[in-house]
């Protein structure tokens, strides 16, 4: 059968990286294609390929065996191939409607935009699609990560692409929605058409895909059904190497501190966030549970100091602390750290190099009155991006040119270097292949071991089960209930995040 669409011995460098080497990929039509691999591994290289955002350095691509060479992601679309990516194109000033119909809006007769056939058109699309009512008139920028995810999908259904790319396109996604998702990609595959989809939740790869490709080293090293998935055989694939164990072992509860390194008390903020209580010990990860969308997210920003007005109390060892602002939560004697939601926006200054990305957070170190002591900057920041074996072929590359699981490596490292009494981890392995995980979770624990504290939110509801030594299950602002023990499972999880309870009782309840 004739390839929808194929490359054939493509090959891209940066920098003198090697991002594909004479890699090949063929997806079929009428098809599900998953593309996993190792961030880095050179599949979103190969799609922006495919897509038109960058040019092959050699090799062919070709769309219904016809070679083509693809220039621009507007070539892409007119020959059928529309990507969604993990780092959004969304315009955040302008409106949900021409965010979707940027390209080809509608128009009256004079030639002028017609907003009312555009706002009648977006709210048909997005009831079409089965995506939750969004107002077409609100700018972009209001709206949470999850819904400018689906405005982003629904930008790309816009075109009727008869190849979807999908790069990550679901991790910002809540469960209920990545199933409406899947939902339209089986639609897509039941008309002829084709999705491929990149994803590091090997449960969805499980559920959704016909063809599974497996990238490592910028190659494909192997292609089967997936009907023939062996968990454990593609992520030996993937990483060229055996995981024996997921998580790390948990911290034993009694050695914990007497003394708790963080105290919140009858901490609220707005309409959002009521009478929060929780103690945080040294040692310790303790997790954040529930649905998304129950305050998780602010609580999380009003730790830090991002959110104002937040009433309340904070304790650092015992002292009460007024953190107004993030300035305040890195002083000498708080100490908290926060990796953000969205690494592109809130944890990165792209342009920048990886290097100043680093040293970021502890510039007071590197200056001596005026001026800035480059030698020690760059010491301390090759030192932690060998700590965490970040891929770049230079600390001085611009940090817009890693990977995902790289640049989230570098917000990581930026971290590290204020050593920390009190870690906020919010969603920090979104995205991110099972190897970077693997390295991610043994350094939480490393962490802890040190005496930190990290308070975590994951999505992954069996990185909550695996790797805290508490969770507590937020409900609509507020703490509804807290699992330990044996009672810390996936299936409890779930259950008290419904407001179902679980089979033992002897959970507590907030």
């Amino acid at each position: 059968m004739t390839a929808l669409v194929e490359a054939i011995e493509v090959t891209k460098r940066y920098d003198g990286v090697v991002a594909l080497d004479r890699a090949t990929f063929r997806c079929a039509p009428g098809s599900i294609h998953a593309l996993v691999g190792e961030n880095g591994a050179g599949k979103s290289t190969l799609v922006k390929i495919l897509s038109g955002v960058i040019p092959p350095d050699s090799g062919t691509v070709k769309v219904w065996g016809r070679p083509v060479n693809i220039r621009t992601p507007a070539m892409a679309a007119r020959l059928g191939i529309v990507a969604v990516f993990q780092e959004l194109s969304l315009m955040p000033d302008l409106t949900v409607a021409e965010n979707i119909f940027i390209t080809h809006p509608p128009r009256n007769r004079l030639g002028l935009i017609d907003k009312s056939q555009l706002y009648r058109r977006t709210e048909q699309l997005l009831r079409r699609l089965g995506f939750p009512p969004i107002d077409p008139d609100t700018p972009v920028s209001q709206l949470p990560l999850a819904h400018r995810q689906l405005v982003e999908i629904a930008k790309a259904l816009a075109r009727d692409p008869q190849v979807l790319i999908m790069d990550e396109g679901t991790s910002a996604l809540t469960v209920q929605d990545v199933e409406k998702v899947f939902d339209l990609m089986k639609k897509l595959r039941s008309n002829g058409r084709s999705v491929i989809f990149i994803s590091h939740r090997m449960d969805e790869v499980e559920e959704i895909a016909d063809t599974i490709t497996i990238f490592r080293d910028g190659r494909n090293v192997a292609s089967f059904p997936a009907n023939n998935l062996d968990r454990t055989k593609i992520v030996q694939l993937m990483i060229g190497r055996k995981i024996d164990q997921v998580f790390p072992s948990k911290a034993n509860q009694y050695t914990y501190s007497s003394a708790p390194v963080m105290e919140v008390k009858h901490l609220s903020w707005g309409n959002i966030l009521h009478d929060i209580n929780l103690s945080l010990h040294k040692g310790e990860i303790l997790g954040i549970g529930g649905l998304e969308g129950q305050g998780q997210r602010e609580l999380f920003l009003s730790l830090f100091g991002v959110l104002r007005n937040v009433r309340g109390h904070i304790y650092i060892d015992g002292t009460e602390v007024k953190i107004n602002e993030p300035s305040d939560a890195l002083k000498h004697g708080i100490q908290i750290a926060l990796i953000p939601e969205d690494r592109k926006t809130e944890g990165l200054i792209l342009t920048m190099p990886v290097k100043h990305n680093v040293t970021l957070a502890t510039l007071n170190k590197y200056t001596n009155l005026l001026f800035l002591m480059d030698k020690k900057e760059l010491l301390d920041a090759q030192n932690v991006v060998n700590q965490l074996k970040i891929k770049v072929s230079s600390i001085n590359v611009p940090v817009r040119n890693l990977s995902g699981g790289n640049q989230q490596k570098v917000v990581i490292a930026k971290w590290l270097l204020t050593e920390a009494k009190v870690y906020l981890l919010y969603d920090l392995t979104r995205g991110i292949d099972v190897g970077t995980k693997h390295e991610i979770y043994k350094l939480m624990r490393s962490l802890t071991d040190d005496g930190a504290g990290i308070l975590f939110f994951s999505t992954d509801i069996s990185e909550l089960a695996g790797m805290c030594d508490r969770v507590l299950v937020m409900y609509e602002g507020r703490i509804k209930s807290e699992l330990s023990g044996t009672e810390l499972n996936e299936e409890n999880l779930v259950s008290v995040s419904l407001g179902l309870g679980t089979n033992n009782q002897r959970v507590t309840e907030r």
